[in-house]
């Protein structure tokens, strides 16, 4: 099995070094290396930025690739409109097993991101800046970077600066999910899609963006949009910062040019000269095939043309001796563990999905296949967040890419190879909590051990239960929840003892399934038929 990367891997630069200069000196950059390394750096006005931005075709780094300047413009124009300051946020919220570039810079050159958010809200006029973290290294490393500066969350401040700390969770990363906890509330996506230009921290606008992103932008304006643009391609200038790993001698965060070989990338950390096939972009990426790797170059449009994906920058190749879809098949479960729990796309399609690989794998033939291809067909563009679209890229760019693999499971008896685990998941396949003083995670986020069940003998269709837990309930045509039993998430636990207690049939109960290192148990009444009002105390 592979091991959980750690989040300072080794690191290493192909040509000159811009986002990881001083690394070749010091663990960390701390404000007097970074400005001996780095040098000062003026402020630019609001325009000045924008056409730095656009010049240098600066897109955020956190895999949707959205053009800086068109975010900045947009986040300024609402707050002439409205009179409000608006706020910046620096999303350094990595909480995919395979990404660690923004853990690395926030680790280990913090000054050279909070240079790129202290220019924007420089130029905007804000007056909060909140850098959102996962992990107990980037918490620590940013709060001394902060202190360092002699920022602070003082409302005496002429700029108030704080470090909000989220759980790990893949949704946590979601800008919508970081505001949201900003805000005071759950690390999990609010269920409405609002565009955090308009309508972020506190209503204002908020520019909102990825950890490297801010570090680029840094470097750029000290060195301008000429000799940034000397480095890379003419069309997507500068350097790529990426995590290798999966089926490599060495895993890394490396920072390359754009328009580097792919496989030179794949080459330095020691990947196999001929591998099965290269996960790109991650968790929510692509595959491509070994004919394609020597196609490709480091750059986003040249990702996208060969099938791949830039996304997060994770690039993870597999070996010719593991079983490509065993190895998806992991990753596709702890997609739909990563849930929110909270819309039916995501809740239900995935592990829906999840099973649907594991149909194939067990020889559930050409029926298995299409309903995994429905099901990944249904969750895309109907969830609360973009977690269930990017699962459903990833399903399907499985069945793409492995087509031969894919015939002999569904075909026949299957590939006869292992799954070795080759792609990283977190230890033992659980997920670490990232909350300050190292405690558990917040309760009010994920899936808790709560299951809800509907007895058909006694419901008559009333549809309470849809009315006070839309998260788990949605009535059918004929009027009826659409499942029989679902997971409670943790933050409706409340709402789904009320449902049970309101139920006028008395056909809901909740249990508690019992973890496996001891004997099951219950802390939500269970309500059976003739004795659900004296279990609730009524």
């Amino acid at each position: 099995m592979n091991e959980a990367l750690p989040d300072v891997p080794e690191v290493r630069v192909v040509g000159l070094p811009q986002l990881t200069s001083g690394f070749d000196l010091v663990e960390r950059l701390d404000l007097s290396m970074h400005l001996k390394v780095h040098g000062p750096l003026e402020p630019l006005g609001g325009e000045q930025l924008a056409k730095l931005a656009e010049n240098i075709n600066l897109k955020g780094r956190g895999g949707a690739g959205f053009p800086f300047h068109k975010k900045l413009r947009s986040v300024a124009e609402a707050a002439i409109k409205r009179g409000v300051r608006p706020v910046v946020v620096v999303n350094g919220s990595e909480d995919e097993p395979a990404c660690r570039k923004d853990t690395v810079l926030i680790n280990r050159a913090p000054h050279l991101i909070l240079d790129g958010a202290l220019l924007v809200a420089e130029a905007l006029g804000a007056r909060t800046l909140v850098v959102g973290v996962t992990r107990e290294s980037t918490q620590r490393s940013m709060e001394a970077a902060l202190a360092e500066r002699g920022l602070s969350n003082s409302r005496r401040s002429a700029l108030r600066a704080s470090v909000q700390r989220n759980p790990i969770r893949m949704v946590t990363g979601a800008a919508a999910s970081l505001i949201r906890s900003i805000d005071g509330g759950p690390a999990i996506p609010p269920g409405r899609k609002v565009s955090a230009s308009q309508n972020g921290v506190g209503g204002a606008p908020t520019l909102l963006s990825n950890a490297e992103t801010f570090a680029q932008l840094a470097i750029a304006a000290r060195i301008g949009p000429e000799r940034y643009g000397n480095t890379g391609l003419y069309d997507e200038p500068g350097t790529v910062m990426l995590t290798v790993s999966g089926a490599v001698a060495r895993p890394m965060v490396i920072e390359v040019p754009t328009g580097v070989p792919l496989r030179y990338v794949l080459q330095l950390a020691g990947a196999p000269p001929v591998p099965q096939g290269v996960l790109t972009g991650g968790y929510h990426g692509k595959w491509i095939d070994a004919a394609t790797v020597n196609e490709a170059i480091v750059s986003r449009n040249s990702l996208d043309a060969v099938g791949g994906a830039l996304g997060a920058g994770a690039i993870l190749p597999i070996t010719q001796e593991t079983c490509p879809l065993g190895e998806s098949l992991r990753v596709a479960q702890w997609l739909a563990e990563e849930s929110a729990g909270q819309c039916g796309p995501c809740y239900l399609g995935l592990p829906a999905a999840a099973r649907g690989m594991e149909d194939i794998l067990n020889g559930g033939g050409p029926a298995a296949l299409e309903a995994l291809k429905q099901v990944a067909k249904n969750v895309k563009r109907r969830g609360a967040c973009s977690h269930p679209d990017g699962s459903a890229m990833f399903l399907e760019s499985t069945i793409k890419a492995f087509t031969d693999d894919l015939a002999a499971h569904v075909l026949g008896n299957g590939c006869g190879r292992p799954v070795e685990g080759v792609l990283p998941l977190f230890e033992d396949g659980k997920l670490p909590t990232g909350i300050p003083g190292g405690g558990e995670a917040p309760q009010e986020t994920g899936a808790s051990r709560q299951k809800i069940y509907v007895d058909w003998t006694l419901c008559r269709g009333h549809g309470l239960c849809a009315d006070i837990l839309p998260e788990v309930f949605e009535l059918g045509a004929d009027g009826f929840p659409t499942v029989a039993q679902a997971q409670v998430p943790r933050y409706a636990e409340a709402k789904a003892l009320r449902a049970v207690r309101r139920c006028p049939a008395l056909a809901l109960r909740i249990e508690e399934e019992a973890p496996r290192d001891r004997a099951p148990s219950r802390n939500l009444p269970v309500l059976s038929q003739g004795r659900g009002r004296r279990a609730l105390g009524r």
